[in-house]
């Protein structure tokens, strides 16, 4: 029988496998609506696509299941262990996943502090455990030896314990020393972790078994024979040596590996925000490409429109305006497009060849000047295509709509550490609540993206008509 096929159908009963063992089988892209699996093992199951609404996985294994895509609105997963499940792309509006355990299963590939912080499996909970135990331990110790130190009525037992503590504390100075000298040759010296640690153990091994027989032979040797003749029946004193040295061994080594485990979670985290510096800088790019491309047939658009006028009526001008539209798209296609900054100079040339087009159109109607208060200015480096639009605008929505000549004056100057360039002319007012058209949010974009704060465009109306384009002094020093 065709089990997919059959299961499939449209119209069919509800499919009905409780307590069943399906482990591994494939169920991908089925209609499943109102199946009921409960208390199955459905380890390793591709649901891929599946519609699974309203249906009933309670008490069921769906360790390393999948449900990329799949329908599972409204299904009952209540009660089930879900370790390592792929939900990615699943609808799972209404689902209840009451008391199930999602847990990510323990990968000994994966062993990390983090891991073991995060992991909520067996092996996750044990070392949590033993860290947690070991480390009350320690500190019961400390409290244990300090309070005896402190309220004991022997001075000899005194002794031995301000001893001890003076030998942990040089070993334990000597020990966290020697990890972290070491930390970058022996990276160098073995590739394989395991060499790692059991060399740096064989080093502090013997450099903590050489302190505790220096402590032993100078300060110590009286302290310990005395308390050795006055209780001689304490069993701590039979205990071998090399126990005392499995403590710097120890934690030398975790020391290494929590050290090394930081600087890779460091590493990580710095290779993400460079990353994401990466992401927000192309993101930045591609922004200004798409600007740059939706101005350049912006030019096409009017010039050609003007031409046609023109082709009947003045065939010289035509001719004129078509080289100097020539001229102009050479500028503007001869340079790299991604390169987003140019010249003040070659900025102003380019205005220049467009209102020499326009003039043509216009004849004596046009009459525009470019005035640079400073010629440093013509050096540094600004937005590309920056003036143009503001330009265009003040003869779209200014010089067409007059009777009598119109003006445009271009001015270059810096006042209080920003540089202005100004466009005025003498066309209508600006509305009031006269919105960006798309000249001038091309350009305050292009400011926002490339300047963020440190540039704005204002219009004006007092004391004449112009639009300013202000930019710090600051950044415009850095990209020159």
């Amino acid at each position: 029988m065709d089990c997919k096929k059959e299961m499939g159908e449209k119209g069919s009963k509800p499919l009905r496998m409780t307590a069943s063992s399906l482990d591994g089988r494939d169920f991908s892209n089925m209609d499943l609506e109102n199946a009921d699996f409960s208390f199955s093992s459905l380890k390793d199951i591709n649901f891929d696509g599946a519609n699974l609404r309203h249906a009933k996985l309670r008490f069921s294994a769906l360790d390393r299941t999948t449900f990329r895509n799949s329908d599972l609105r409204n299904a009952d997963l209540s009660f089930s262990s879900m370790s390592d499940v792929d939900l990615s792309g699943a609808k799972v509006e209404g689902a209840n996943f009451s008391f199930t355990s999602q847990e990510r299963s323990f990968n000994w590939q994966d062993f990390s502090l983090i891991g073991i912080i995060q992991n909520q499996s067996w092996v996750g909970t044990v070392v949590s455990i033993l860290l947690g135990a070991t480390i009350l331990y320690g500190i019961n110790a400390i409290a244990y030896f300090t309070a005896e130190i402190y309220y004991t009525n022997e001075p000899i037992r005194s002794n031995l314990y301000q001893l001890l503590v003076l030998q942990n504390v040089v070993s334990g100075i000597v020990t966290i020393l020697l990890a972290q000298g070491m930390s970058t040759w022996l990276e160098l010296l073995f590739k394989r972790p395991l060499w790692r640690h059991l060399f740096l153990s064989a080093v502090v091994f013997l450099i903590a078994n050489a302190i505790s027989v220096a402590i032993y032979y100078g300060p110590g040797k009286m302290i310990v024979e005395r308390y050795g003749k006055l209780y001689p029946n304490e069993s701590a004193q039979n205990a071998p040596w090399y126990w005392y040295m499995f403590g710097p061994v120890i934690i030398a080594n975790v020391f290494y590996y929590l050290s090394k485990e930081g600087k890779q979670i460091s590493r990580k985290i710095s290779d993400q925000e460079y990353q994401l510096l990466n992401l927000e800088k192309l993101k930045t790019r591609a922004e200004l490409d798409a600007l740059q491309a939706r101005i350049n047939p912006h030019f096409l658009y009017n010039a050609l429109n003007s031409i046609a006028s023109l082709v009947h009526e003045d065939p010289d001008k035509a001719e004129e305006m078509t080289l100097l539209l020539s001229k102009l798209f050479r500028y503007t296609t001869g340079r790299k497009t991604n390169d987003y900054f140019d010249s003040v100079a070659n900025e102003l040339e380019m205005v220049q060849t467009y209102l020499q087009v326009e003039k043509v159109r216009f004849g004596d109607r046009l009459k525009f000047t470019v005035e640079v208060m400073d010629t440093s200015f013509n050096e540094f480096q600004v937005p590309k295509f920056i003036l143009q639009p503001i330009v265009e605008n003040a003869i779209k929505h200014g010089i067409s709509r007059m009777a009598e000549q119109g003006l445009i004056v271009v001015r270059i100057y810096e006042e209080d550490n920003w540089l202005h360039l100004c466009v005025h002319d003498n066309g209508p007012a600006f509305p009031e609540t006269m919105g960006a058209g798309y000249g001038i949010r091309s350009v305050q974009d292009k400011l926002k993206l490339l300047y963020n704060e440190n540039a704005k465009l204002e219009l004006h109306n007092q004391p004449h008509k112009s639009v300013n384009i202000a930019i710090h002094r600051s950044v415009i020093d850095q990209h020159s």
